[in-house]
């Protein structure tokens, strides 16, 4: 544990998200250019730049860059070290587990090394949910404030029970494809086919506590998902319903049930899924609403709107 109040650089949305959880936003003195949430955070000294830009590129256009980018052993994102040593902190948090979703580990560590003060650099890596509840108390450990940690995750627990058990008696549990990206199109990892569980959807396809991997249509058909939940990583709604008429998605998609039956869905991926944050837990309360409206109602549109046929190509 840290002596006095810490000045914490975080340099993952996720872990912005941990810090304010425990009432430490007034600690962080640096975050990233993604980080959005709590609002309050906006205007914070932004250390990170992405080189890719989810605005003007296609879905297809962006795994392109991102593999040219990691496979050349570069990096999608930049890093403002001379920033950051101005800012003095006493804690970094980062992560190792996916260099597409910030910037690498071992560039933060070097350029912690050159602080002329001592500075921790610690690597939050959840694979799970519960390793997020793990990373939650741990940021708790550092900074003086179990307590409140183990109130938030406590808290979280018992909203996720909450759900599991208004679905423990359903004998209805349909299947889910949860979409990690469009073009190519990517199964689920980590923790979204646990929080598909909890909701009560079948979380077949799919592979909890392991990365994402590309699927194919052949693959997709033969699960024939009854509902589709789009979540490619670090989309919002409205990034996934511009994105979608210019993206390819698997052969035989219009003829996949979910699609006949109208369950095509867009949510706000980066907020409720993308994020190893406290909010996967209302990712799996909006889950809930559209696996089971008859028990939880309708989700609103702030939460998850369904897609216009039309929308979606082949």
């Amino acid at each position: 544990m840290m002596k006095g109040k810490p000045r914490i650089v975080s340099l993952l949305p996720s872990a912005t998200e941990i810090v304010c959880a425990l009432g430490l936003e007034s600690n962080l003195v640096g975050i990233t250019h993604e980080c959005d949430y709590p609002a309050s955070v906006i205007g914070k000294p932004a250390l990170t730049a992405s080189r890719i830009s989810h605005a003007t590129m296609s879905s297809a256009e962006i795994d392109h860059a991102v593999r040219s980018q990691l496979d050349g052993h570069g990096s999608i994102y930049d890093l403002f070290e001379t920033e950051m040593r101005a800012l003095e902190p006493d804690l970094i948090l980062t992560q190792e587990l996916c260099e597409v979703c910030a910037v690498s580990y071992r560039e933060v560590e070097q350029a912690a090394r050159m602080f002329e003060t001592d500075v921790r650099v610690v690597s939050l890596e959840p694979n799970t949910i519960q390793d997020i509840f793990a990373n939650i108390r741990t940021v708790g450990q550092l900074t003086g404030t179990e307590a409140k940690a183990g109130e938030v995750v406590a808290n979280l627990s018992a909203r996720l029970d909450a759900v599991s058990n208004a679905v423990a008696k359903t004998e209805q549990r349909p299947r889910v494809l949860m979409l990690e990206w469009l073009e190519p199109a990517f199964a689920p990892g980590h923790w979204v086919p646990e929080q598909v569980s909890i909701a009560g959807g079948d979380h077949a396809f799919g592979r909890a506590g392991q990365p994402s991997v590309t699927t194919n249509a052949a693959e997709i058909q033969a699960y024939a998902p009854e509902v589709v939940v789009l979540i490619p990583c670090g989309y919002y709604k409205e990034d996934i319903l511009r994105q979608l008429p210019t993206a390819r998605l698997p052969e035989g998609w219009s003829r996949l049930p979910a699609v006949e039956r109208g369950e095509v869905w867009a949510v706000d991926a980066t907020s409720y899924f993308s994020r190893p944050g406290p909010r996967v837990v209302e990712g799996a309360e909006i889950l809930a609403r559209i696996l089971h409206p008859e028990i939880f109602g309708e989700p609103d549109e702030s939460q998850a709107v369904r897609v216009e046929r039309e929308l979606m190509r082949e």
